[in-house]
């Protein structure tokens, strides 16, 4: 794999395990994800272990415009599919439980959400969305059953592996947290998703750069990377406000992905790197980008500073 992956990058192709080019070889048709907000809260939001949820987080941000709690999983998957029927007709569909922590609640209730949503027609496989505080022995056991019938990945929310920074950010949980459940998880042969954000207060370019061979470590399938945008009405902003901290520009961004992605290893499947919120949410940065912009500007760097995923990664 890393054989076939190293040719690639020197053909002048993506210099990276692309997630596009690995999701494709998981079906043999075209598959698009359905956001779905089943109605979980988070033990950070709750009261459980802590109110407020975490300092940077909106899920409005993220969250499309047919994917609405009051609806039922069945109506918010029919309105997305009629969403983007209208482009690709003959799409297949993944589930995908994305607001607030989505195995946060009673076994029995979780698994009558999840069957739902894959009872729909033309839904193909789940992706589940959470925290790594919010997995348990009994719903692992459920999932790696369900993964053997359909196509499943969780998703955790891993965001740094600084443990002063989760306790910055109101998380509730430290890294140790998340390397238990991921790797709880990925023994049960689950595929397994990470999330982390770039640029927190407190990380400098060389505390992501150290982070990077602890999440290359973990037993991911696949990671979304993502850049920080302080999001209008969050206790983030009102640290912005307050006393302005540093954020990338595209350039310096970039320049530092570069770098990250060379400490990972060359199997793991990388997502994404940037993420785009509303304009009228976003306080900063505003870089003028489109997603698909940034990721143009982003290769043609790799490419030209003859860059790719893993040069670096310890054995």
């Amino acid at each position: 794999m890393i054989f076939v992956y190293y040719i690639c990058a020197m053909n002048n192709e993506i210099p990276y395990n692309d997630y596009g080019n690995w999701i494709r070889q998981q079906f043999p048709f075209r598959v698009q994800k359905i956001a779905i907000d089943a109605g979980f809260s988070c033990p950070n939001r709750d009261g459980s272990k802590g109110t407020g949820g975490c300092i940077f987080c909106d899920n409005r941000t993220f969250n499309p415009s047919y994917c609405i709690r009051k609806k039922s999983i069945s109506q918010q998957i029919e309105d997305g599919k009629a969403f983007f029927a209208r482009k690709y007709p003959e799409m297949k569909y993944l589930a995908y439980f994305q607001a607030y922590s989505n195995t946060y609640g009673d076994i029995e209730v979780l698994q009558r959400k999840y069957e739902e949503a894959l009872a729909v027609k033309d839904v193909v496989g789940i992706i589940i969305g959470t925290r790594p505080d919010c997995i348990n022995t009994p719903l692992l056991q459920y999932l790696e059953e369900l993964s053997r019938r359909t196509f499943v990945v969780v998703e955790y929310g891993i965001e740094s592996a600084n443990d002063e920074t989760l306790r910055r950010m109101n998380r509730g949980h430290d890294f140790e947290c998340s390397r238990w459940a991921v790797e709880q998880t990925a023994e049960r042969g689950i595929m397994t998703g990470g999330h982390i954000i770039i640029g927190m207060p407190g990380e400098d370019r060389e505390e992501t750069l150290r982070q990077a061979p602890l999440i290359s470590s973990l037993p991911l399938t696949v990671l979304k990377i993502h850049q920080l945008q302080v999001i209008r009405g969050t206790r983030l902003a009102e640290q912005y406000q307050q006393e302005p901290f540093h954020l990338y520009t595209p350039e310096e961004y970039i320049e530092l992905i570069g770098e990250y992605i060379q400490r990972l290893r060359a199997d793991l499947v990388l997502e994404r790197f940037v993420s785009q919120s509303p304009d009228d949410m976003l306080v900063a940065p505003h870089w003028g980008l489109k997603n698909h912009e940034f990721t143009n500007l982003l290769n043609n760097y790799l490419r030209r500073n003859n860059i790719r995923q893993g040069q670096k990664a310890n054995p």
